[in-house]
């Protein structure tokens, strides 16, 4: 594979999106223990939590504490998800300086739960936006399902465009692409990327990979090839959709972190620390975490 990236940057978003999905509520104290030592391992992005209603999603409710309690870290963006208006100024409460935003390219799914197309959507985060910029924190946005959804399938590429220039519009130049149905394949994985990359070359990306079918790595793989150099992960592919029948978690931190180093991918992320991490994540939750190198450990520790 020749047009592989030399070094790539790792969200770790088990604190969020893992944790959400887990019926053992970890303490503000067990996170903030779990986010120093991600800290520690290297990662410059974390995602720490979400500003949902705790009705909602009870395993974020402690979100504000753990900003308060860890802080300003230099050179580390510790970024949210955020519903609405509420959540930023949430996020200005707690000292949270980057939130992110989220919007249903299955237009189905979004009619049917907001009333409003995907675009309407985005437009009306203007307010999020303006109350974000006015409180000196940075903002993005995500697109579920931009790939396929269990309500349409494949979606149409117009469908995409139409949201990211919805986006565009209101402010946001940074842009998730969330395969959260785990219904992404690597051919259309490289032609969306390299689609959006070569259209928008005013906007930033992010991709997001669940392995509900075993080809998260081949579409991080296939996204690289497209240009793309940032992408999320959990550690110990912990994760999930509450919203996708039979969605399985995020693409594991630990798998990615040895694709690469076997690679000579650099990522600035210690995998022996995440795997420790890792260990003490599967104790909490007390069940098995689907991670490959966590079961067999790294190929290179076998040699003697």
């Amino acid at each position: 594979m020749k047009n592989l990236p030399s070094a790539i940057t790792l969200c770790e978003v088990g604190l969020r999106d893992g944790l959400q999905n887990e019926k053992t509520i970890l303490s503000a104290e067990q996170k903030v223990e779990l986010l120093r030592g991600l800290i520690a391992a290297g990662f410059k992005v974390i995602e720490v939590g979400s500003f949902m209603h705790p009705k909602a999603v009870p395993q974020m409710a402690s979100t504000d504490e753990v900003y308060k309690a860890i802080g300003d870290v230099p050179g580390v963006e510790l970024r949210a998800l955020i519903p609405n208006l509420r959540g930023v100024r949430r996020a200005v409460e707690c000292g949270c300086k980057k939130v992110k935003l989220n919007v249903s390219a299955s237009r189905q799914h979004n009619l049917k739960n907001l009333n409003m197309t995907p675009e309407e959507s985005v437009a009306g985060f203007a307010g999020c936006v303006q109350e974000a910029q006015a409180n000196g924190i940075a903002i993005s946005g995500s697109i579920s399902m931009p790939f396929a959804s269990p309500w349409e399938g494949r979606i149409p590429e117009a469908d995409v465009d139409a949201i990211i220039e919805a986006y565009l519009k209101v402010g946001i130049t940074e842009i998730s692409l969330s395969d959260a149905s785990g219904m992404a394949v690597p051919t259309h994985v490289y032609d969306l990327c390299a689609h959006v990359w070569e259209k928008y070359p005013q906007a930033s990306w992010w991709l997001h990979f669940h392995n509900t079918r075993g080809l998260a790595m081949a579409n991080i793989l296939a996204a690289m090839e497209a240009g793309m150099t940032r992408f999320d992960s959990s550690f110990g592919g912990l994760g999930g959709c509450p919203f996708v029948p039979g969605a399985a978690g995020n693409i594991s931190t630990e798998d990615v972190l040895n694709m690469c180093d076997e690679s000579g991918i650099q990522t600035g992320v210690d995998i022996v620390k995440v795997m420790e991490l890792s260990r003490t994540l599967r104790e909490a939750l007390d069940h098995d975490l689907d991670s490959y190198i966590l079961r067999a450990g790294r190929a290179k520790d076998l040699i003697v």
